[in-house]
C-alpha cells in the first residue's frame, strides 16, 4: 500500500473539496490560472503527448486539450479527478499514485507537466521514485519541468538529491514560470528536466 503523501496527511478535512471550489471562484472572476500550461505549450509541437502529473482539477490538462495535444491527467486524489472529469468532460483524467505510475499502453510521453507544488505533496521520501517513473514515461527527446515553493517540506537540495539519481539532469532553472533568472534567494523554483 502507498505512503500517504502530504496532501492528504498535512491538510485539513475538506481540504480537497475547499481547493476545487477555490479554482472554481477564480476561473469564475476570470483570473489566469493555465500559465504553467502556456509555457508547455509553448515548449512542444502542436499535437504532442502530455502528462499532467498532480493535475488536481485539471485545469492544465483541460488548456492543453483544447490547443491541440494528447494530453492525459493524473491524480492520487479521487475527489480531485472527480472534479476535473465533471469540469472538463473532454479531457482524459485518470487516479494514479505517481510514485507506482505504469501507464501501459499510453506510450511515452513528449511533456511532463507537474505544477501546483505536486513534488512538495508527494509522500516523503518518494521524490527520487516518482521521478524515475517520470523518466520511464518519457519520450527520448521529451522533458519534465515541474515548479514549487522553496520554503516547504521538501528543500531544493533534497530535490536536486532526487534528481541526480532518477535518471534525468537539470537542463533549465528559473525563479518563475514566467521565466525569471533564477537565484538562491527565490522562494519559488522551475526546472526543466530531460534525460541523462
Amino acid at each position: 500500500m502507498p505512503t500517504p503523501t502530504r496532501w492528504t496527511t498535512d491538510t485539513s478535512p475538506g481540504h480537497s473539496r475547499w481547493y476545487v471550489e477555490r479554482f472554481r471562484a477564480l476561473a469564475a472572476e476570470g483570473a489566469d490560472l493555465v500559465g504553467e500550461a502556456r509555457l508547455v505549450d509553448a515548449m512542444v509541437s502542436r499535437g504532442a503527448r502530455i502528462l499532467d502529473a498532480g493535475c488536481g482539477p485539471g485545469r492544465h490538462t483541460a488548456y492543453l486539450h483544447a490547443v491541440g495535444h494528447d494530453v492525459l491527467g493524473v491524480d492520487a486524489d479521487p475527489e480531485l479527478i472527480a472534479a476535473a472529469r465533471e469540469d472538463h468532460p473532454d479531457a482524459r483524467f485518470e487516479v494514479a499514485d505517481l510514485s507506482e505510475l505504469d501507464l501501459v499502453g499510453e506510450g511515452l510521453f513528449d511533456a511532463i507537466l507537474v505544477a501546483g507544488n505536486v513534488m512538495v505533496f508527494l509522500a516523503p521520501g518518494t521524490e527520487a521514485l516518482v521521478l524515475q517513473r517520470f523518466a520511464a514515461h518519457l519520450a527520448p527527446e521529451g522533458f519534465v519541468v515541474t515548479g514549487f515553493h522553496t520554503d516547504r517540506e521538501l528543500t531544493l537540495a533534497a530535490f536536486d538529491a532526487a534528481i541526480e539519481v532518477s535518471g534525468l539532469r537539470i537542463e533549465h532553472r528559473f525563479a518563475t514560470w514566467d521565466l525569471r533568472a533564477w537565484q538562491p534567494a527565490a522562494d519559488f523554483v522551475v526546472t526543466v528536466l530531460r534525460h541523462t
